[in-house]
């Protein structure tokens, strides 16, 4: 039943502008947590970046090299693959920065909230997976505990931030993605909706031209209310 109720809700999504009401159900369901251990994946990733930030400037604007460093650190969001998919054996499975743009398209195309800042939306949803350019896409196969998984990713992005120089470029970008992991806006709600929007609709594609089983992708917004509109 929660495969058609949210291959349904994919279905409607140019029709949700003229809905009654903003809001989506989903079937209940709960994901297990994970143990607090490493995989030597994550482990790796991050060493590698660590030392690639750690050369970083600690001045108060980026040079121009220092910018390039950034860019290039940013880089490795368009090689790591979503380790979800790469899990699931899905052919050549999208990027994190796949991902992160197709979340802000959707950010830009979605109908009008009442007191939700559109350009904000767009802001949050290209860099609220920004420090997994460091840490790596960790998923709880990994054995990290969320507020582990949340430490790393903390460090990593403060680590990115020095690239620029701590300037008001670099507090932007580390400003919405505190408030994205803190859930603490609404431009942040509505963004982690798009988070789980955009993973169903990539399931669906994945199943319908790979013939994958990714009905656990499906499972895993059970229960989620979304309030958002597409178009």
């Amino acid at each position: 039943m929660s495969r058609v109720l949210c291959k349904s809700t994919i279905a409607l999504i140019p029709s949700l502008a003229s809905s009654t009401s903003p809001h989506f159900r989903f079937k209940h369901f709960r994901t297990s947590s994970s143990s607090n251990s490493s995989s030597p994946r994550v482990s790796r990733m991050a060493t590698e970046a660590s030392s690639s930030s750690s050369s970083s400037s600690s001045s108060a604007s980026p040079s121009p090299s220092s910018a390039i460093d950034f860019l290039t650190l940013c880089h490795r969001l368009k090689t790591t693959k979503r380790e979800g998919w790469v899990r699931r054996g899905v052919n050549a499975p999208e990027s994190i920065a796949d991902h992160m743009y197709r979340m802000g398209v959707m950010a830009l195309i979605a109908a009008d909230l009442p007191g939700v800042d559109r350009d904000k939306c767009v802001k949050m949803a290209i860099v609220h997976d920004i420090a997994e350019a460091i840490v790596g896409d960790i998923t709880p196969a990994d054995g990290i505990s969320k507020d582990e998984k949340s430490r790393r990713e903390r460090a990593a992005l403060e680590d990115m931030c020095k690239l620029l120089g701590g300037g008001p470029r670099a507090k932007e970008i580390s400003d919405l993605w505190m408030e994205y992991e803190e859930n603490s806006s609404l431009e942040a709600k509505v963004v982690k909706d798009f988070d789980k929007v955009e993973m169903i609709l990539q399931a669906l594609e994945y199943e319908n031209g790979q013939g994958k089983d990714l009905e656990e992708f499906f499972q895993s917004t059970a229960g989620a209310m979304f309030n958002i509109f597409i178009i």
